[in-house]
């Protein structure tokens, strides 16, 4: 029998356990902004209705453009500069063999961890991290010369495929949640989900082509036939146009090869999310989902990752949580660092000590809540390194410390960053402001 003291304190710990017992993770690579409920004429529907019954991020940033480094420092909960990895080859355990990982936390407290599709860098899996699914470790060689001009033959080349759509590897990957989703299960779950499209190239089912008329696709007000600066803020194009010019019929071609690989994933997604709400685990189930880095299309002449501008840096990120705010969106200026110590927070779990990042969960009960950080984008080009921290109202950038350069955009007036503010006297408060927020991050 319970005593006095125990019926009265039930209520109290009743209210202190946590609502949300999983986690779905959601992760899609080469995803920008271009998306239905951040304002692009993209059809996503399923994006959309997350969006509706969560936190929509309007600010949200990754900390390396390209996949195995923001991956890696998303999932390890530390800062490119802390991981060290700056590119798609190094496992992160090389670099930090002691890490706890998000999904390794949660398989550590008892959680059923699942991972489906591309979570951590294709063939640079955590070991440590999945009591099923995930990909055994093959580190990827160096393309050669011959590799690479092949490479560049087929990099601008879009193709509507005439198969069944399950025959695709995001069906089958998200055939693979659902079947999850449908099982009965004791223990809580962390589901991992990764998406490969709007990755290059860009393949879907003909019908995702047939919602997009090239010719109907608006170019970008800075589009440019190639990149338009020479310095170490800029860089020759890759995976698309590499090595040559790209005209405006077949900018808009590869935009809306883009788009049809958007809707083609949202689609999958929204079988996801069906599973999910027709399952017994619709109300205490957090979900996740987020674009590991953003993709250049067209603007400034650049295509794909990798440069420290607003394109490549800022992703798409909704939250959505038992009990937490729906349908908002926040301003506040965020970092997909964030999500590690959020999900911990909400599931009541402890998170590693010395990890970077800031729980969301303030923002999820009321998404203008004060909020005093910063995001930090990091990236190597060559021996030139370039660190990027963005605030409400700016971005400032460095390359070599500054010794290669500086940049200041003023997003209230320069929203496309195509005026460099850093040299202007008046603006050199601001920068002071910016350059000791860097040394911090």
């Amino acid at each position: 029998m319970l005593t006095r003291r125990q019926v009265l304190a039930a209520p109290l710990l009743a209210a202190a356990a946590p609502r949300t017992r999983n986690v779905l993770f959601v992760a899609v690579d080469d995803l920008n902004t271009d998306v239905g409920c951040y304002g692009a004429p993209v059809i996503t529907p399923n994006i959309d209705r997350l969006a509706k019954r969560g936190i929509r991020f309007d600010r949200a940033y990754c900390q390396y453009p390209l996949c195995n480094p923001s991956r890696s420092s998303m999932l390890g909960g530390r800062r490119p500069p802390r991981t060290r990895i700056m590119e798609n080859s190094t496992w992160f355990r090389e670099t930090m063999p002691d890490v706890v990982t998000l999904p390794q936390l949660f398989r550590e407290n008892g959680f059923h961890t699942m991972a489906t599709g591309k979570i951590f860098h294709s063939g640079l899996d955590d070991d440590k991290a999945w009591v099923e699914g995930g990909t055994p470790l093959l580190r990827q060689a160096a393309r050669t010369k011959a590799q690479q001009k092949d490479r560049e033959k087929t990099a601008d080349r879009y193709l509507a495929l005439d198969g069944p759509e399950s025959d695709t590897l995001d069906a089958r990957n998200a055939q693979r949640a659902v079947d999850f989703l449908k099982q009965k299960r004791d223990k809580p779950f962390f589901l991992a989900m990764g998406f490969a499209k709007p990755h290059v190239p860009f393949l879907a089912p003909k019908k995702y082509f047939d919602m997009y008329d090239p010719a109907k696709v608006e170019l970008p007000p800075d589009f440019a036939a190639e990149p338009a600066g020479s310095t170490p803020a800029y860089r020759p194009n890759f995976d698309i146009f590499i090595r040559r010019p790209a005209s405006r019929d077949e900018a808009r071609r590869m935009i809306a090869g883009y788009r049809a690989a958007t809707t083609f994933m949202d689609a999958q997604l929204g079988r996801v999310l069906d599973a999910l709400d027709t399952s017994a685990h619709r109300e205490d189930t957090a979900v996740v989902f987020f674009g590991d880095h953003g993709f250049h299309l067209g603007d400034k002449g650049m295509w794909s990752k990798q440069s420290l501008f607003e394109r490549s840096t800022r992703v798409p990120l909704i939250v959505s949580a038992p009990g937490m705010v729906a349908g908002k969106a926040s301003r506040r200026t965020v970092e997909l660092l964030d999500v590690y110590p959020t999900l911990a927070g909400l599931c009541g779990l402890r998170a590693p000590a010395g990890i970077d990042g800031e729980s969301l969960e303030p923002l999820l009960a009321k998404p203008d809540a004060a909020w005093d950080h910063a995001a930090y984008t990091f990236l190597r080009r060559g021996e030139t390194m370039g660190a990027s921290v963005r605030t409400g109202r700016y971005r400032y950038t460095e390359w070599d410390g500054g010794a290669k350069g500086a940049e200041l955009y003023d997003h209230d007036k320069d929203p496309r960053e195509s005026r460099n503010a850093a040299a202007d006297a008046g603006m050199a408060a601001v920068v002071k402001h910016h350059k000791e927020l860097l040394a911090k991050g």
